[in-house]
């Protein structure tokens, strides 16, 4: 519970930072919650997962049988998200080492369970870290003034270089000179995205496999949300029927007392 902690606090404050430095070049793209429920997106989501993130990021707080919540058998999960010696009940570590990564790429990777709920709140909705995941996956850009030749729209001057680049393409930020009529000051201003060279998919199918990896990511921040609202539906059902028959039983006892 320390470390659940730990890890979630290490979020919030990069996110605190990412806040105070901006919202990026984009708002945020609202991410349809409802794909959490879909145990396929889930399942394409979690492929997309152990293939293009595990190799730098960890996800420490979730075993892989867990996902048999999603529908996938532990000869499934053998089979296709574990590449290396780690059995179906272990953590979902990755053998490189805090060290190696700080001095590669500037910085660890944070570890992404809970991720999705980093962002949550600051005013700005229960689901602000699905959607910030949603826009941040498809706002990559070529930058060559970065260390690693990438940028991001949502998230500017990320380290991360983007690990999709293979499946969306290479696409190119625009932008507007413009200049302020009272003190004559230029600017430039963000106007969109230019593909540079395509990838492997088409921009609706990216954007469905971007969406599916959102889904998967805010699932395993909390796997219990969807039982948990189900459950809380019934609750709340049980005692609005209580409350009128409590009300009912109150008026049958104190009915022959003046």
């Amino acid at each position: 519970m320390k470390r659940i902690l730990l890890v979630l606090l290490a979020a919030l404050t990069l996110s605190g930072s990412a806040f105070a430095a901006g919202a990026g070049l984009v708002p945020w793209d609202r991410f349809d919650t409802k794909r959490v429920t879909d145990m396929a997106a889930l399942q394409r989501g979690a492929k997309l997962f152990a293939n293009y993130c595990l190799n730098c990021h960890s996800a420490g707080f979730m075993r892989y049988n867990r996902l048999r919540d999603i529908g996938l058998t532990d000869q499934q999960i053998k089979d296709n998200l574990i590449f290396t010696g780690a059995k179906v009940g272990d953590l979902m570590h990755i053998s490189m080492r805090p060290a190696d990564s700080k001095e590669w790429f500037g910085a660890a990777p944070p570890d992404l369970t809970l991720i999705a709920r980093s962002r949550a709140g600051f005013g700005m909705g229960a689901n602000s870290g699905a959607d910030y995941i949603y826009t941040f996956l498809r706002t990559y850009y070529r930058d060559e003034t970065k260390a690693t030749g990438w940028n991001n729209a949502a998230f500017p001057n990320v380290g991360m270089p983007f690990p999709l680049w293979e499946l969306q393409g290479q696409q190119r930020a625009v932008f507007e000179t413009r200049t302020d009529a009272a003190s004559g000051k230029q600017s430039q201003v963000f106007k969109g995205f230019e593909i540079a060279q395509p990838g492997s998919m088409t921009a609706a199918q990216y954007n469905e496999a971007a969406a599916d990896l959102t889904a998967f990511l805010f699932w395993m921040a909390e796997p219990q949300a969807t039982s948990r609202v189900r459950i809380g539906v019934w609750v709340m059902l049980f005692l609005s029927i209580f409350i009128i028959i409590a009300w009912r039983l109150n008026a049958a006892f104190w009915k022959d007392i003046k």
